[in-house]
């Protein structure tokens, strides 16, 4: 009798669709585009590229998968859109790049600019609103990007221990991890980010020990790629911000922690003088704009001024989308540089444009006018606004305070560092992932007891 044939090559067939299913069915596959959005930031930048040069990066084509993602599920499972306060406040920048982009100068060109303002300020906002849904989503995406900037600082403080980072005073030691040296704040964006996140829950008394003690050390380590990442910008931003959360949480605590930051950076710095020389002068260059200083701080102050004289030209709608460039040279003095010249992190030297003023706010005034002004930067005062309505009851109740905190202390984070920067490079999708995250907490169904199908999820 004929031996019966073997069924394991039917098992190994089922064994990868078995775990494809079981994949589908995790509780939080709903989240796995975010998660793999975060992941692919990770990916380094295709080389000879430019900061202020469009987009095209793996993370920006999965941001629009995500986008996609969320609106076929949607329309799947039938579930209710954004409230109206969300779809307002979210909605309000469609406005404002609408008008600008058909009042330019140039339609045609401008138009191509629309749809990277709404991939950052509109559609991935909104999709992660969408998706995330309880507090259980909200601490997997939170954990994802802690995750991210743990990798990130990681990478970027071998960079400065084996001088193979960017180029900073002429050594190749500046942090920027995989975002390479035309997007030296990359680095510097997500490890703030992380380091607010990790502090939130280890401000959260209602978090688990163990959860409070991973965070803390989590916000300790991401210190040290912060500083070594020579981002003036970054540092004032994410004192700013920490300083708020502390406050906000209980004003003891936050004495306390500054003189334990104070008395741990006299020990790195002047016990052991861990980068003393270095740090020092980066600052002193935040406050030296007037005697002498440096070249960057010049073309800084002098873009800016020519952005505040093309909004002068057209106050109402600006140049037009992408106009800052072609109208730059015509406002700017003399004193602005050719370029600023980038070197190391596996790049040759380069010299790379300056194509935005780096201030957020004066790019839009410029750009978009005051319509565009009122519109995105009032969409996100709005969603601060609402953040710090939910932290009184949040702290009152001890319920989620930290990460009601934490909330406030991202966006204040990035209302700050955009006076230092603007959208442009490889790590600007993560931007948008954080406004949608502090928009599901501020707008969404985070945290509300009334929230569809997931109302006391913890």
């Amino acid at each position: 009798m004929p031996a019966a044939p073997s069924p394991a090559p039917a098992v190994a067939e089922r064994e990868p669709a078995n775990a494809l299913v079981r994949l589908t069915r995790w509780r939080y596959a709903h989240l796995l585009p975010v998660l793999a959005v975060l992941a692919l930031l990770a990916v380094p930048a295709p080389p000879g590229g430019s900061a202020s040069e469009g987009t095209g990066t793996v993370a920006d084509a999965a941001s629009g998968v995500l986008v996609l993602f969320c609106a076929g599920r949607l329309l799947r499972l039938r579930e209710r859109p954004l409230s109206r306060t969300a779809a307002v406040v979210l909605g309000a920048p469609v406005v404002g790049v609408s008008v600008a982009a058909i009042a330019s100068h140039d339609p045609a060109f401008s138009l191509a600019g629309v749809p990277r303002y709404l991939q950052i300020f509109v559609l991935v906002p909104a999709a992660l609103v969408l998706l995330v849904r309880g507090r259980r989503d909200f601490a997997v995406v939170a954990g994802g990007l802690v995750a991210l900037a743990l990798v990130e600082g990681g990478v970027g403080v071998v960079q400065n221990l084996t001088a193979t980072g960017a180029s900073y005073e002429g050594k190749d030691i500046r942090a920027v991890g995989t975002f390479g040296p035309t997007d030296v704040m990359g680095m510097a964006t997500v490890v703030s980010y992380g380091l607010i996140v990790a502090a939130g829950y280890a401000l959260d008394r209602r978090a688990a020990p163990r959860v409070r003690a991973c965070a803390a050390v989590c916000a300790g380590l991401l210190v040290v790629p912060l500083v070594l990442s020579f981002s003036r910008g970054a540092w004032i931003a994410t004192a700013a911000a920490l300083a708020a959360m502390l406050v906000a949480t209980g004003v003891r605590r936050a004495v306390v922690v500054a003189l334990a930051a104070g008395a741990l950076g006299v020990v790195l710095i002047g016990g052991f003088g861990v980068g003393s020389q270095l740090v020092g002068q980066r600052l002193d260059s935040i406050t030296r704009v007037a005697g002498d200083p440096d070249q960057s701080v010049t073309d800084r102050y002098t873009m800016w001024a020519a952005a505040v004289d093309m909004w002068r030209e057209d106050p109402v709608s600006g140049v037009g989308l992408k106009g800052f460039p072609a109208y730059r040279d015509a406002h700017a003095s003399l004193a602005l540089s050719s370029g600023s010249d980038t070197d190391g992190a596996g790049a040759g030297f380069q010299r790379e444009p300056l194509l935005s003023p780096h201030n957020m706010y004066l790019l839009i005034l410029s750009e978009q006018g005051v319509i565009g002004v009122l519109a995105l930067v009032g969409s996100w005062l709005a969603i601060l606004v609402c953040a710090v309505r939910r932290l009184p009851r949040a702290l009152r109740e001890r319920r989620d305070a930290g990460i009601a905190a934490m909330v406030c202390a991202l966006l204040v984070w990035q209302l700050i560092d955009f006076a230092y920067a603007d959208i442009g490079g490889p790590s600007t999708v993560l931007t948008a992932l954080m406004l949608g995250l502090a928009a599901a907490w501020s707008l969404g169904t985070v945290g509300h007891l009334r929230a569809p199908g997931r109302a006391r999820q913890r």
